[in-house]
């Protein structure tokens, strides 16, 4: 493996990555903003008020979104299994 190989497969990696976490991160971003809207227009200022929210959207997220993110692994891992084969 060569250095443009070797760096083309990392740049697969963090897309495959960014691709898999994004969606539940945007979503934690989005409850996490909006509670903090909630939290600062109604003057209520407890910490513990957004774990909650937050735990149950990602739980959420992640149960509704575990098929692609399952997709786009198991894609990663036959198209590194393909490399393997290729440079054995």
């Amino acid at each position: 493996m060569n250095d443009v190989e070797a760096i083309e497969l990392g740049r697969t990696a963090v897309f495959t990555m960014l691709k898999v976490a994004g969606p539940v991160m945007s979503m934690a971003l989005v409850i996490g903003l909006a509670i903090a809207l909630f939290q600062a227009l109604t003057s209520i200022q407890e910490m513990t008020l957004t774990f909650v929210q937050k735990i149950v959207v990602i739980v959420l997220s992640v149960v509704v979104l575990l098929p692609y993110m399952l997709s786009t692994l198991s894609g990663f891992t036959l198209m590194l299994f393909d490399r393997i084969i290729a440079m054995g």
